[in-house]
């Protein structure tokens, strides 16, 4: 009897000895995404797709004014991946070495167009109306890379519209935002007759009604996409980017409204 015992534990311990040993889950890791504003629904699906191919990775997005999130970048905010609007605040950061300048790419380009309310209670059917006295204009800031841009459309409708067209609707502009999702969210509460923002915003916000902005008048936004020199996770931000990138990730990024680079 005690040999078959001895028996029995010698092939319990063989057995065990024998089963493949399991492989330790991979660790958790965050990656901090800094992303212009106009980049929140398309770069929100963008993330979970991502988070699906990689169960171990916790996207976290910073979505705000490109310049707002280059400020936050320079005072010392943990990032791995910036995506602007603009070339001018990535530029910024590759200057304050930041990010190096042969890893910034340009990943999609964008336009404008007016968005109005629903309802459109001050009966705006044309650009010329935005120049109406007592039509209030909401706006991105000057410094918001869509507030530039709407600024830069205005003066190429002066030679369309009059040499003060420009100065009419600035009069007409009643506030300035810190970014693009700020201005769409005056105009879907009414507090505003009209705005200016990306095709892809008002993509997001259907039910909006929009005036196109023709292509002699209308500005494209180029915006670039690069990992930062500190990231912490350098080869993931790689990763997210190449997915940003690839055609799956711009099939997404064209759906909420965005073009090609």
């Amino acid at each position: 009897m005690k040999r078959f015992a001895s028996l029995i534990l010698l092939l319990v311990l063989f057995v065990a000895g024998c089963a493949p040993a399991s492989t330790p889950a991979p660790e958790p890791v965050t990656l901090n995404v800094f992303a212009a504003a106009s980049l929140t629904d398309a770069f929100t699906e963008i993330g979970n797709n991502f988070q699906t191919a990689n169960p171990n990775v916790t996207v976290i997005f910073n979505f705000g004014g490109s310049q707002t999130l280059r400020t936050q970048i320079e005072e010392g905010a943990p990032a791995d991946v910036f995506a602007s609007a603009n070339a001018k605040e990535m530029d910024a950061l590759v200057a304050g070495s930041f990010v190096m300048a042969e890893a910034s790419q340009v990943f999609l380009s964008n336009r404008l167009v007016v968005i109005l309310p629903v309802d459109n209670p001050a009966g705006i059917d044309s650009l010329e109306d935005l120049a109406a006295s007592g039509i209030k204009i909401v706006l991105a800031a000057e410094e918001v890379p869509v507030g530039r841009y709407s600024r830069e459309a205005l003066d190429k409708m002066n030679g369309t519209f009059g040499s003060d067209f420009k100065d009419k609707v600035l009069a007409n502009v009643v506030s300035n935002e810190d970014n693009v999702k700020q201005v769409v969210a005056k105009i879907q509460l009414g507090e505003a007759d009209a705005g200016i923002v990306y095709t892809s915003d008002a993509v997001a916000a259907p039910e909006l009604k929009t005036i196109e902005i023709p292509n002699e008048m209308n500005i494209i936004a180029k915006y670039p996409i690069a990992p930062l020199v500190e990231s912490a996770n350098a080869e993931l931000a790689q990763a997210f980017i190449a997915y940003v990138l690839s055609d799956e990730g711009q099939a997404i990024l064209q759906k909420w409204g965005f073009a090609s680079p």
